[in-house]
């Protein structure tokens, strides 16, 4: 399965370490990036799927990995791929490549979940989510 949605991200002179790349946390919020991104453009409007209302569905995440296969420095040039493999019935997974100059710098995966605000709780994923998805994603 190819990644067919990618974005590009800044990189900030904040991000850089002392020992000249991008600390290993940063990469988390290149990723988070990656998936707003992706939701917005992909999944919705972005103006339900990421309101800051306590109402209707929102996301969370349930779980976040990364492996790191070189350094990002600051004058690097960075691009996020992103794709979603399968869908369950209230989770997701979004696998990630952070790419530097090409090359990939790190690997990573979330598990996404349907989140009710009003009930606080997970929920099945929203029909035109999952419509949306399998037709971007070819699922």
């Amino acid at each position: 399965m190819s990644f067919e949605y990618t974005t590009e991200v800044a990189v900030r002179y904040a991000d850089v370490d002392t020992y000249g790349h991008v600390n290993n946390a940063v990469y988390a919020t290149y990723i988070e990036e990656a998936r707003i991104d992706y939701l917005r453009d992909v999944v919705t409007d972005g103006e339900t799927l990421l309101a800051d209302d306590e109402s209707g569905t929102g996301i969370v995440i349930a779980n976040l990995e990364l492996d790191f296969e070189r350094p990002v420095r600051l004058r690097d040039s960075v691009t996020v791929a992103v794709r979603v493999p399968r869908l369950g019935g209230k989770s997701f997974p979004m696998e990630y490549e952070v790419r530097s100059d090409g090359a990939v710098a790190a690997t990573g995966e979330t598990t996404i979940v349907a989140y009710d605000r009003a009930e606080g709780a997970a929920r099945p994923i929203p029909d035109d989510w999952r419509e949306a998805i399998t037709a971007f994603e070819g699922l």
